[in-house]
């Protein structure tokens, strides 16, 4: 069975190395076969220029396809793995185009695994682990008011004056910033119009504690269920969220009063402008380290006082070994592609596994690849 390892962009390299290392048969597919032999040549030479048509040839069933590519690119890679009976691995979100294959997956049973990144992925682990760990305490109790984190962010490690730089195109932040969010606050539902209308601030339990800004991002509610909640629980808070430098607010509010005023096409072709020139003001110089800060945190409260409380924390910095967002998004892919090639995956359409043996050996290796892994017991 062979790993069809598609992009080689900048969050992809330490995962296909992790499985072409450990002897896995690997063919690697890039747009640009230049750029993939510089990022794997040494290696392997089987690295291949990316297309459907080839690529479909040449998978077998029983084959895994992994998508590093733009998410556009996963729901037809994962209908060419349904017809040519291989699985298929993404570090993205599930859209509701690759929900709708699920059926046709079990049926063939195929796995479509999603969200295994960094942020879906790895904050996934960790909430999987909260709840059960919450759930066989003894301070586990329907009546109890639950509150629940998860805040996640890219930054530089060395703080410059905009409060941020990229790693990959600015485009898919700037975009990110007109995205509504879902979450609840107080027993309440929130729905903010734009991130900037509900930044807050939280301190992250470090061994050195320190407090970053932080705003809802996306529809949180469906990951209720997704983590397992009991549907008689009560909820709190539960806040999916991106995590910023103090001062990210301040000094990005130029950028925010701009984007309120784009719309259609111009507007379009003015953020693709703007990421542009950020990606030319603000991207990481090479070999400069970069940092990854993640906290999901559950905590249980009864009469107003807390009965359980734990928050997992990570805290990931570039170094000899790369960048710590390439480490943490493409390990766990990789990580993934392994369970399925040893049929620790069921099939259908899913996200980061539940399974607890999964889970713990997913995060010793997260544990492996950061610097600080913890979690903090505030009882």
């Amino acid at each position: 069975m062979t790993i069809h390892w598609c992009g080689t962009g900048l969050s992809a390299i330490p995962g296909l190395r992790r499985l072409i290392e450990a002897g896995h048969p690997v063919a690697v597919w890039n747009r640009s076969v230049g750029k993939a032999r510089a990022a794997v040549g040494d290696l392997t030479g089987d690295i291949r220029g990316f297309d459907m048509d080839a690529l479909g040839a040449a998978l077998a069933p029983g084959d895994v396809v992994v998508s590093m590519l733009p998410g556009d690119w996963h729901v037809p890679l994962a209908m060419l793995c349904l017809e040519r009976g291989a699985h298929f691995v993404s570090s993205s979100y599930i859209s509701p185009e690759m929900r709708a294959l699920d059926g046709a997956a079990r049926d063939k049973g195929l796995c479509l695994v999603n969200e295994i990144g960094l942020d879906p992925g790895i904050d996934h682990l960790m909430a999987h682990h909260l709840v059960a760990d919450y759930r066989a305490s003894a301070a586990c109790d329907a009546g109890n008011d639950l509150s629940f984190l998860s805040y996640c962010g890219g930054v530089p490690k060395e703080p410059n004056a905009f409060r941020y730089k990229f790693s990959w195109s600015p485009l898919g932040v700037l975009k990110a910033l007109r995205s509504p969010s879902r979450s609840i606050r107080h027993f309440t539902e929130l729905n903010v119009a734009r991130p900037w209308d509900a930044i807050s601030r939280y301190d992250a339990p470090l061994p050195n504690p320190e407090s970053f800004e932080v705003y809802p991002n996306r529809d949180s509610l469906p990951f209720i269920a997704e983590y397992r909640f009991d549907p008689g629980w009560k909820i709190r808070d539960f806040v999916r969220g991106t995590l910023r430098l103090n001062g990210w607010a301040e000094a990005w509010r130029d950028v925010f009063d701009e984007i309120e005023t784009l719309d259609g096409p111009s507007g379009d072709a003015r953020m693709r402008e703007m990421s542009e020139a950020f990606w030319q003001a603000h991207a990481y110089a090479e070999g400069e380290p970069d940092r990854v800060m993640l906290c999901v945190d559950l905590r249980a409260a009864r009469g107003g006082k807390t009965v359980w409380h734990k928050t997992y924390v990570m805290d990931a910095w570039g170094d000899a070994r790369g960048t710590a967002m390439a480490r943490l998004v493409s390990g766990p892919v990789s990580l993934a592609v392994c369970s399925v090639l040893a049929r620790e995956i069921p099939a259908g359409v899913s996200a980061a596994p539940h399974d607890p043996r999964l889970v713990a050996r997913y995060l010793s290796e997260v544990d492996r690849l950061a610097q600080h892994l913890q979690v903090v017991d505030h009882l």
